[in-house]
């Protein structure tokens, strides 16, 4: 996935969970950030940041925060884009395990959720993708959530009735940089996350991680990363 107009800039400080003040251009601006997660490992003062400028006149913002830079880190935080970078890999075929995937279709309702993806394998089999963008990363490890997400554990939930009811599914944590050395629930923020996660796996679940080539205007799904419970 690529994004247009994209500018650098530094973050100045975080004002709510969707309005951020940056610096661009020598001038301090609002820019919306595309992120409702806490992301205070990333977001400091003075951090070097990618934003992309739109020419809506009918937005709050003229800027959305696309991504920051961790060291030597580029770290995509934008998280509405895994849904697409994963649809994307599909069908490209990127992902072994979905290589046969057919008839990809996002935000498909199921009972009272709507899951990321819904597709079908030339077999006739039915299945359902939820979609977990993961950007806290700590020497290499990544985790999810990096704060509460009660509506986490609901998709999960639901994808286990799912599969009672015969359809193949799946959690794919994509992984917003590049480099992980392995994902594991975040217990120590959220340790409901990771039992549900946990009886997921137990119940037949396929749980994946995949990092991303990241660049500042472009973001791709990768390589498959060691997935860790318990």
């Amino acid at each position: 996935m690529k994004y247009n107009n994209i500018e650098p800039a530094k973050f100045i400080n975080r004002k709510n969970r969707f309005i951020a003040e940056i610096e661009i251009n020598n001038k301090i601006q609002l820019c919306h950030v595309k992120n409702t997660g806490r992301c205070k490992e990333l977001l400091i003062k003075n951090v070097d940041i990618f934003v992309e400028k739109h020419n809506n006149v009918n937005r709050k913002t003229e800027y959305s925060l696309i991504c920051v830079k961790k060291g030597d880190l580029l770290v995509n935080i934008d998280s509405h884009i895994p849904n697409y970078v994963v649809k994307e890999a599909i069908e490209k075929g990127i992902i072994c395990e979905l290589k046969d995937a057919i008839n990809v279709k996002q935000e498909v309702k199921y009972k009272n959720s709507r899951f990321d993806i819904y597709f079908e394998r030339k077999n006739g089999l039915k299945g359902f993708i939820e979609i977990k963008g993961v950007t806290l990363e700590e020497d290499g490890v990544v985790k999810f959530p990096d704060a509460p997400s009660e509506r986490a554990i609901k998709h999960i939930n639901e994808l286990i009735e799912a599969k009672k009811e015969g359809y193949e599914t799946y959690i794919i944590f994509v992984i917003q940089l590049k480099g992980a050395k392995y994902f594991t629930p975040n217990k120590d923020t959220h340790y409901a996350f990771y039992e549900a996660l946990k009886n997921a796996k137990n119940r037949g679940i396929n749980i994946l991680a995949y990092d991303c080539f990241v660049d500042y205007n472009e973001i791709l799904l990768k390589d498959k990363v060691d997935v860790i419970i318990g």
